[in-house]
């Protein structure tokens, strides 16, 4: 359990760094930080994915609370406004924060304790809010509680400014208000609660700032929309309840609703932790990433990318598919994620992302499908392999067939043997940041970890046609990746620097950039290296230059295009996105890699685990339970990005899972 007392939800800059994150298994979520003030456009109690999961709107952005004893009035919420202020500062009475599972906040008026509870309802667009009094007093106290919900109904990109046409209706029954909002698609929140009275308001609250926007040199200012006021009559021992949903639910059920989600949240747990806190909570995590997808493309489970910003993305899935899925032994998930991709390949290549309304798939990647490749491999290897040969199979020999006589974006296997791939203006790697039209690291022509995946794929659907009693593409694939691999230790090795070679240009010519993408020629099963001792080499190199205790480097510091913070505009962030900027994720394949070349000792076992341990305190210092997206390349190592990442997750729990086993 992660927990924060009165010092640190006191202290208004510790309470804000640190962001809670609720998901609803269909891509809609609830976040905000501990202090309960929002920080980001993204924070809100309800952003309801309308085409899970995906149309993410920011229904309920907050409920502001008023706590009255004998007729003083405690303010429980806490905002800043333009000009930065500060109002109210329920921050100040807070004494308590702590994920047990979910969010549970403890406010303290003297003897009086009001503990508040938020959850979300798997597969629904719901979030349940239940308020305790507590004292320590022997005799029973009363008191009043009111909420009043602030709602915007907008993109959840987007920030709502007050005006004229905002057209939005309050409909007040007992126990139950609807809100409707028919400025865009027509949408509609229902609150279900126990209150006593609820009054109709109808007023603006102006001019919310939030400061995560501000720093990254977005809009930052909003106005937001209360429909009314809800007032509790509450004694010690009670709950009261409420209910926000795009459906109508009796606020009498929210306590077998939240007995039901913690029984399932259990259930992620059992077994595979061992009673390891740390890993519970990577499980936890990793749950928070697999969605259902309800889309004219395909319904089914699919991989939430990262929270706040992402959806599901190709490579981010494939990339987490081992982590999450198959190392927590949810094969029937996997399978699920690959079929789904499997029937949506165009050209050889799975889709890149899919789009957040109607359109077609983008299929701007050349290594998610290698990725894809992979991770059937990984499922094959765990399971009778019966799905892949019914299911997968002949969609990975129709790939390296597109792959051998050449698909979109300039991928080819080229007469040397290496793929190539990249054409203008277009980024094809995961190191894929492009702001103003401006591609930060092209790395077009033959790049190192592509390379490692071809050969990794040739290698896997070699050992599949084998398996499957096909001599002819067993035989096909085989030659293939001998000469893969023969071309690639002829032209990749970097004498000067004593690793490998970053990416080849169309022209020759070699990119020296110590990055880490040669890391996969070491860590994936089938290694393309054919020297053991280049292998050494190459991870010696990495632990050099670009471990850090939270992942690897995408730079290294000795490099003149290190950039060693990731901060600013949006200019300034994403052309440090690369070049310097610590991945997570990678972290994985560090270590996988680390222990291949050390043969598995103990030694190297408990060198690695050591490495992670600044992990399990990184879970109680941004996202919450959660991994981050990037860290700055210097110390120290400032958490950035989205506060939950999947690959960053997926790695981690690969380790704990399998590596360290």
């Amino acid at each position: 359990m992660i927990s924060f007392d009165a010092y640190v939800c006191g202290d208004l800059k510790a309470s804000t760094e640190r962001e809670w994150l609720e998901t609803n298994g269909i891509g809609g979520f609830a976040s905000s930080t501990i202090s309960g003030m929002n920080t980001r456009r993204y924070h809100a109690l309800l952003v309801a994915a309308l085409r899970p999961p995906t149309a993410r709107y920011v229904l309920l952005s907050k409920l502001e609370e008023t706590l009255v004893i004998d007729n003083h009035l405690f303010e429980l919420s806490t905002n800043r406004y333009t000009p930065n202020v500060l109002h109210p500062q329920g921050f100040r009475l807070q004494t308590n924060f702590r994920l047990d599972p979910f969010p549970v906040f403890t406010f303290r008026v003297g003897n009086i304790e009001l503990i508040k509870t938020i959850f979300m309802l798997y597969g629904e667009n719901t979030i349940v809010a239940r308020y305790e009094l507590k004292t320590s007093e022997k005799f029973r106290i009363s008191a009043t509680l009111e909420v009043r919900p602030l709602v915007a109904f907008r993109d959840y990109h987007a920030l709502r400014v007050e005006n004229s046409e905002f057209d939005i209706q309050t409909t007040i029954e007992s126990r139950l208000s609807r809100i409707t909002a028919k400025d865009a698609e027509p949408l509609v929140l229902a609150l279900a609660h126990d209150a006593a009275e609820t009054t109709k308001t109808e007023v603006w609250y102006r001019q919310f700032e939030y400061g995560e926007e501000q720093e990254r040199g977005f809009s930052y200012r909003e106005d937001l929309f209360n429909p009314c006021a809800l007032r509790f009559e509450i004694e010690t021992g009670e709950t009261r309840n409420i209910i926000a949903s795009t459906r109508e639910h009796d606020a009498g059920a929210a306590g077998e609703i939240e007995k039901a989600e913690r029984a399932r949240r259990r259930h992620i747990t059992d077994g595979d932790a061992g009673g390891d806190v740390y890993r519970q909570q990577l499980l936890t995590a990793a749950d928070q990433f697999i969605v259902r997808r309800r889309s004219p493309h395909y319904a089914g489970r699919s991989v939430i990318a990262g929270y706040h910003w992402f959806t599901d993305w190709g490579r981010d899935t494939m990339i987490a598919l081992t982590g999450l899925t198959l190392a927590t032994k949810r094969f029937d998930a996997a399978r699920e994620i690959l079929l789904a991709y499997a029937n949506h390949i165009e050209g050889g290549l799975i889709p890149n992302y899919f789009p957040d309304a109607e359109g077609e798939p983008a299929y701007n990647t050349v290594d998610a499908t290698l990725w894809f490749i992979h991770a059937a491999g990984e499922l094959m290897r765990r399971t009778d392999g019966d799905f892949i040969r019914e299911n997968i199979y002949e969609h990975l020999k129709e790939i390296i067939r597109c792959h051998e006589r050449g698909t979109r974006y300039g991928i080819k296997l080229d007469a040397d043997n290496l793929l190539r791939a990249g054409e203008a203006g277009v980024q094809l790697t995961w190191m894929d940041a492009k702001v103003e039209g401006f591609v930060v690291t092209p790395r077009a022509g033959k790049a190192v970890e592509i390379q490692a995946l071809w050969y990794n794929a040739l290698r896997t659907i070699e050992l599949m046609a084998e398996r499957f009693s096909d001599a002819t593409w067993a035989s096909h694939c085989a030659k293939l990746a001998e000469a893969t691999r023969k071309s690639f230790n002829e032209h990749f090795w970097n004498d000067g620097e004593n690793c490998l070679f970053d990416c080849i240009a169309d022209d020759g010519q070699a990119d020296r950039s110590v990055r880490p993408n040669q890391i996969l020629a070491v860590s994936l099963p089938f290694s393309i290296l054919d020297d053991e001792e280049k292998a050494r080499r190459v991870v010696a190199k990495i632990e050099a230059e670009l471990l850090t205790p939270y992942g690897l480097r995408s730079l290294s510091p000795k490099d003149k295009n290190y950039r060693p913070v990731y901060a600013g505009d949006a200019w300034a962030r994403d052309t440090a996105y690369h070049q310097g900027t610590v991945w997570a994720w990678l972290m994985g394949p560090f270590i996988t890699a680390y222990l291949k070349v050390h043969q598995r000792t103990p030694e190297s076992i408990s060198v690695a685990r050591e490495w992670m341990q600044a992990f399990r305190l990184h879970l109680s210092v941004a996202g919450l339970g959660q991994i981050s997206e990037i860290f700055d390349g210097d110390a120290p190592h400032t958490p950035r990005g989205t506060i939950a990442q999947a690959w960053s997750v997926a790695e981690l729990l690969r380790c704990e899972l399998e590596e360290f086993r």
